[in-house]
């Protein structure tokens, strides 16, 4: 599922790290926004991660989930790729 994550964190420390472990999930495509093709499984360590690693009463997470119809409407003017455009193979 395409999965779009938006966070405001407050702590520079809190905000490299999560920055560096949303990267094994997706692509950066803003700075604070991640485009990531995962399965429930992913979606639940990430959220596990927020839950464990940041201070909930200054920081902020989102978690968008896309449909399928609604990733085909998504238009992007300026540089940029849809997270669908990637091509990859799992080893």
């Amino acid at each position: 599922m395409i999965t779009l994550i938006t966070y405001d964190i407050t702590d520079p420390r809190r905000l490299n790290r999560t920055h560096k472990f949303l990267k094994e999930f997706g692509l950066n495509t803003q700075k604070s926004v991640f485009e990531c093709d995962i399965d429930e499984i992913a979606l639940k360590r990430i959220r596990q991660y927020c839950r464990d690693n940041l201070d909930l009463t200054s920081d902020a997470v989102r978690i968008y989930k896309i449909c399928s119809p609604c990733m085909k409407k998504v238009i992007i003017s300026g540089l940029g790729i849809k997270v669908t455009q990637l091509d990859y193979a799992v080893i």
